[in-house]
């Protein structure tokens, strides 16, 4: 189990960007070592006490949660590493001697997306390194509900005007014969990613 080998690698903090779901993870996490957590869009009233964003020194290492990116302070600097969530999707980038790190999602499979942590070693004189983790998993596709429809593509422009036009997620899924989680995913990106096209929205369901 993940947590059982994060132990033998002597896990010392964990660190999460946010959509935590429920308590119980926080608990169960806290098993293995202490939790530092800020609160994802997708986590509602049980989660009110949590914040947005948080601020740490971790060995000499200054790092900041925030569970969307995009709502970074406009002035901001003297971080070694930022943490996020909100996208769901393994992503390792360095800006101006600031390491942006999401490091996934490592709850359900979402559709063909990797299942993916990171963990962090943190040296001496403030130097780190990341190492990317890919967790196995054994899921097949039993429906074609919840695989990716064949005609996705072909149906994006009009979901994307359905969006803007200010359907739900229920009437879109209900009207394009796809599930409610699909749909979820499609507006979520529409509405986060101001531009996004096509081609970005099926690259992020990939």
């Amino acid at each position: 189990m993940i947590a059982d080998d994060l132990i033998n690698e002597g896990c010392e903090v964990i660190l999460h960007g946010g959509d935590i779901n429920c308590q119980r993870i926080l608990d169960e996490l806290a098993e293995t070592a202490p939790v530092k957590a800020v609160r994802g869009n997708n986590d509602k009233e049980w989660a009110a006490q949590i914040p947005e964003t948080l601020q740490l020194e971790l060995f000499g290492l200054s790092v900041f949660l925030i569970h969307n990116k995009k709502d970074l302070p406009k002035e901001f600097n003297g971080k070694d590493l930022v943490i996020y969530g909100h996208f769901h999707k393994y992503e390792e980038r360095e800006k101006d001697g600031v390491l942006y790190l999401n490091p996934g999602s490592c709850g359900p499979r979402r559709f063909h997306q990797e299942i993916t942590l990171a963990i962090l070693n943190i040296g001496e004189n403030r130097s780190f390194s990341v190492e990317k983790v890919v967790i196995p998993h054994t899921k097949k596709w039993k429906t074609e509900e919840e695989a990716l429809p064949e005609g996705i593509a072909g149906m994006l422009p009009a979901i994307m005007k359905e969006i803007e036009a200010g359907k739900t997620v229920k009437q879109i899924a209900g009207k394009y014969k796809i599930s409610e989680e699909l749909s979820e995913q499609i507006c979520r990106m529409y509405l986060t990613h101001p531009g996004i096209d096509v081609e970005g929205i099926l690259r992020r369901l990939s």
